[in-house]
């Protein structure tokens, strides 16, 4: 099921123009666009309608002009998405990593490992219960990209794919005890709330960054560029990447920005 949140960041009643956002699950459920976008809305007297639903999801809306911008995290779903004429001026914003989290007895012998491939094998191997978003997002296309390049094609009862967002995901395997794919940031603001624990990060393949795309004005007239491209200016500016990395939970930093160093 797919969920959308509507959410308007400042009084209707005040604001003369409006943007439609689509982003990540892990941006609108961590909370951090009520940190980052108030100052921006004031600034230009703007309201924000933000649509929280996987990337795969999220780029389709911009596909077909139903937002003016998007905020999403898998590198090659997005290059996809600008090389095919559908987004424009793609800029980094931040970065942070994936996790794999699971049982503490870690029935599958992965933690501490700092070679994702292995831990993914060795998962495979036990047929320990993993649960998968199954939707299409940024972190499923890591998944299944982790998966491949293991050599590895996961089926059978062990294997789970639920179509829903990070946190719902993660509620899932805690009642499940399964092992899951998570980026930190979720992971930070839930931690508290389940049973199960940091296994595996560190490597390279798990780096998450976010992108932030302007969808195309030559593939539909109506989207508001301009404002779009004002929203992108903010979110990169250095006032707004101090306020990202300021941005904690549970003692931990949930986003780095990237703004000034892309990570290409």
């Amino acid at each position: 099921m797919v969920v959308i949140v509507l959410a308007l960041l400042v009084n209707p009643g005040l604001a003369k123009q409006f943007l439609k956002l689509a982003t990540t699950t892990s941006t609108y459920e961590t909370g951090l666009l009520d940190h980052i976008l108030p100052p921006f809305e004031k600034k230009h007297n703007v309201r924000v309608y933000v649509i929280s639903v996987g990337t795969g999801k999220a780029i389709k809306l911009a596909e077909n002009g139903d937002v003016d911008v998007i905020l999403v995290h898998a590198k090659r779903m997005e290059d996809k998405f600008v090389a095919e004429g559908f987004g424009v001026n793609r800029r980094e914003v931040m970065y942070n990593d994936f996790l794999i989290i699971g049982p503490r007895a870690d029935p599958a012998g992965i933690c501490g490992l700092k070679d994702v491939q292995e831990a993914m094998k060795r998962i495979f191997n036990t047929k320990q219960r993993f649960i998968s978003r199954g939707d299409d997002s940024g972190t499923h296309e890591i998944e299944k990209h982790l998966w491949v390049k293991a050599k590895l094609r996961p089926e059978g009862e062990w294997y789970l794919e639920v179509g829903q967002g990070m946190t719902a995901v993660l509620i899932i395997a805690d009642e499940k005890n399964g092992y899951v794919l998570i980026d930190r940031a979720t992971y930070l603001v839930n931690c508290n709330k389940v049973r199960l624990v940091k296994l595996v990060e560190g490597d390279k393949d798990l780096l998450n960054p976010y992108g932030i795309i302007a969808a195309s004005p030559y593939k539909h007239s109506h989207v508001k560029y301009e404002l779009a491209m004002t929203l992108i200016g903010w979110l990169t500016s250095p006032e707004c990447q101090k306020l990202i990395a300021a941005y904690r939970k549970e003692g931990g930093q949930l986003f780095y920005p990237s703004a000034d160093k892309p990570m290409r």
